[in-house]
């Protein structure tokens, strides 16, 4: 067990009840400031050194706290944003408690895991605690779209950190933690061609539907499940009256890679689509978004010590690798040991099922609060 002392489940709930109940969609910056200002008035009562960077591009602040100490921080980092647009608590996702699932818009996804790097903070700062190395607890804006404001002061406080701590939520029933994520990417494919009459010049179009739609059918087979690499398309649009032949026409893309050398293959794959012939234009924007956190003997350490202290407080932590994306893949990336997947345990991340198993919180709570309390 952790040294300070963090509550019970039933007093974790009720906390997590008011971060579920301020939604906090990632296109409203006011909305996840006004969160972010709740959390950074506590975290400086108790004594956190803060840095609030301002938002930009239409997305919210990035909140900094860190605590004392020498050496190199273990730093833990959740997002505040959400894929719920406002009144969804007021329409089909109030919270609400039944048996032990606590439901509603954001809250496995990931409230829980980012109360839970809060809660750990604030209390060991405010039981006065003595950790091994200093924390970083970052509270971020934007990583249900990417991350493109958080991401540089993610990795800058990862570089040169002893480990990173990612409370996403746990998946599967036993409540996996993550030692590996496919890189995620993602294109905008455009396809122009020459209207003509559908009837009477029919000869003198070329079809940028047409074209597209065989541009779907390589995107699709890049599919191949053996690797771990998936594609989808969607959504697509084109054209402007059934009499007339298409112009133009295009397509999101979607991908997902377990290791590098698949990314860039894939990659490679689809922007071989670009190009121009027989009146055909195809342009091609987009890369990879995040890169594939990799399992390493160093996160498979960081995994074996946070499982032997889920053991002694009474439960299993299996492992797992996972299709999505996570701000964990940007500090793998960088060499640093990162475990990711440590928040609550549920299910309905993006979906009207959306819960926690909220007796769980206390004891996953606990193996994030001594993992930052001993490594190092």
């Amino acid at each position: 067990m952790p040294v300070t002392e963090i509550g019970s489940s039933e007093r974790l709930l009720a906390e997590l009840r008011h971060w579920v109940e301020h939604e906090t969609p990632s296109t409203d910056p006011r909305a996840v400031n006004g969160l972010l200002d709740r959390a950074e008035a506590e975290l400086r009562a108790v004594g956190a050194a803060i840095e609030r960077l301002p938002g930009r591009d239409g997305f919210g602040d990035t909140l900094i706290a860190r605590t004392p100490g020498e050496g190199a921080p273990v730093v833990v980092a959740g997002h505040l944003d959400t894929v719920w647009d406002h009144g969804t608590l007021a329409g089909p996702m109030p919270f609400r408690v039944e048996g032990e699932r606590a439901h509603g818009p954001g809250i496995y996804d990931m409230k829980a895991g980012s109360f839970f790097a809060f809660h750990a903070v604030r209390e060991i700062l405010r039981q006065g605690t003595k950790t091994r190395r200093p924390i970083t607890l970052l509270l971020t804006p934007d990583e249900e779209v990417g991350s493109p404001t958080s991401r540089a002061p993610i990795e800058a406080a990862a570089r040169g950190a002893c480990a990173v701590l990612i409370p996403e939520p746990a998946g599967g029933p036993q409540g996996a933690c993550v030692t590996g994520r496919k890189g995620t990417g993602g294109f905008t494919l455009t396809v122009e061609g020459r209207s003509a009459h559908a009837g009477g010049n029919w000869s003198e179009g070329r079809s940028a539907v047409v074209a597209l739609s065989r541009a779907i059918l390589t995107l699709h087979a890049l599919t191949d499940l053996g690797r771990g690499v998936t594609t989808n398309v969607a959504p697509i649009w084109g054209g402007t009256r059934p009499n007339v032949i298409p112009p133009e026409a295009g397509c999101r893309i979607d991908f997902r890679a377990p290791t590098l050398e698949e990314a860039e293959r894939v990659i490679a794959a689809i922007r071989a689509l670009a190009g121009e012939e027989d009146g055909i234009r195809i342009r091609v924007e987009g890369g990879l978004n995040r890169p594939p956190l990799e399992e390493s003997p160093a996160n498979l350490a960081l995994y074996g010590t946070a499982r032997a202290i889920a053991g002694r407080i009474g439960y299993d932590l299996p492992r797992q690798t996972r299709g999505g994306g996570s701000d964990g893949n940007f500090t793998a990336a960088l060499g640093v040991p990162t475990l990711d997947g440590l928040g609550c345990t549920g299910a309905g991340a993006h979906a009207p099922e959306e819960h926690i198993r909220w007796p769980d919180l206390a004891p996953r709570c606990a193996v994030l609060c001594e993992l930052l309390e001993t490594l190092g």
